[in-house]
């Protein structure tokens, strides 16, 4: 049985990231992998104890100080040398740097690193990634736009690039007429038009613009926000100005957030920059039409008046545009926008195709390794001097 760890910097928080790394877990778990998810910091909270009840070992490197913190190091090393994975896939900039750097320490034969978002981050990021881009044997982007953008820092080499999209078990995330009518009934909804935006509240996501498109908005729409973020008490100092207070409201965090996705009348996301956002593929499999922000990723997810409406990042006037012309919409014109999306969903960005890409491109991986450890010991000869060359950068480009 072949070994992967899937590190990240922690599950205490789920993100777009954090849920595409489980669904990953679960997934290479059913089809005969051993897993381990490793992150950096944190418990895992439920999310460990969900991975545990299925058989995936969870790994917690408890580091307090980031990576400046050699506990989680040490940890880190112990682990590998007695567990040997086959595979480990880093996801997110701090785990990336960890894997790549580890790999220096101990013998791995395939390290692998995602990234997540289309922002190349400040100075020191990109030239970290720079100066380690030799130590990963692939770097997957989850989007054209991620590639891109982070070829035109420098920050990858494109002979190691590959695009592997964010998948969205389509068979769990879809349209649910009897949930939708239950919750709708239990909260008072009745007949109002009800939006759902979902994600961290964080500048990234630009929550300021939203509310203030909102304050535009024609007809009984009410608006609900489901995220935690360091903004939440700005965000509801912002709602109280505008006078909105009646028409808003806070979910903070939720566990469950696709039965709001079912019972809600559009999905919003008015992020800055994007990676390729889980949200948007989600509310799409739910049948949900979408409102967006022109941003890189996101152009990815929608087709512009086909599965959903773009506006330009940061305009709220245009924001309030596109979400007035929503809910103009004969319903029926909606549901066959909603019908579109989950068709998209399922051609372009389903778990068993992000599956299959990533399994093929682990066995391609260590089918070019002819030092491929089969479980933890002490290594040969060969197996050593095979190790410091891979420490050294060579033969990445080709996998060899």
């Amino acid at each position: 049985m072949s070994r992967v760890a899937l590190m990240i910097p922690t599950i205490d928080r789920i993100g777009g990231a954090e849920r595409q790394v489980l669904l990953l877990a679960a997934g290479l778990h059913r089809r005969g992998w051993n897993v381990t998810v490793i992150a950096l910091a944190g418990t895992g909270g439920e999310a460990a104890e969900d991975l545990e009840r299925e058989g995936i070992c969870y790994l917690t490197l408890e580091m307090r100080k980031g990576l400046a913190d050699p506990r989680g190091w040490l940890r880190l090393v112990t682990w590998l040398r007695r567990n040997g994975p086959d595979v480990m896939h880093a996801h997110l900039p701090h785990a990336a740097w960890m894997a790549r750097a580890v790999r220096l320490l101990v013998r791995v034969p395939v390290v692998v690193d995602t990234i997540h978002s289309a922002s190349t981050g400040g100075r020191w990021r990109r030239l970290f990634y720079r100066l380690t881009s030799s130590l990963p044997d692939r770097v997957i982007a989850v989007s054209d736009a991620a590639a891109e953008a982070h070829l035109k820092a420098r920050m990858v080499d494109g002979r190691s690039l590959t695009v592997i999209a964010n998948g969205v078990d389509v068979q769990e995330w879809c349209a649910d007429a009897v949930g939708r009518e239950k919750l709708r009934g239990g909260l008072g909804l009745g007949a109002k038009f009800v939006w759902l935006a979902a994600g961290r509240l964080e500048p990234v996501k630009d929550y300021p613009t939203l509310l203030r498109a909102f304050g535009k908005v024609s007809g009984p729409a009410h608006l609900v926000i489901a995220g935690c973020g360091t903004e939440w008490l700005e965000l509801e100092l912002l709602v109280e100005r505008l006078g909105l207070g009646r028409r808003i409201r806070f979910l903070g965090f939720v566990p469950d957030v696709k039965r709001w996705m079912q019972a809600a009348d559009g999905f919003i996301l008015t992020s800055r920059w994007e990676g390729l956002p889980m949200g948007i593929l989600e509310a799409g499999a739910c049948e949900l039409p979408v409102v967006a922000t022109r941003v890189s990723g996101t152009c990815e997810a929608i087709e512009d008046g086909l599965t959903g409406l773009l506006a330009e990042a940061g305009d709220d006037a245009g924001l309030a545009e596109a979400v007035n012309r929503m809910m103009a919409m004969p319903r029926e014109e909606r549901r066959l926008m909603g019908v579109r999306a989950r068709q998209r969903v399922i051609e372009r960005f389903s778990l068993e195709a992000a599956l299959d890409r990533h399994e093929a491109l682990y066995r391609e991986l260590l089918a070019a390794k002819s030092w491929r450890v089969v479980g933890p010991g002490p290594a040969s000869a060969d197996e050593a001097r095979l190790a410091d060359r891979a420490a050294d950068g060579n033969d990445y480009s080709s996998g060899a």
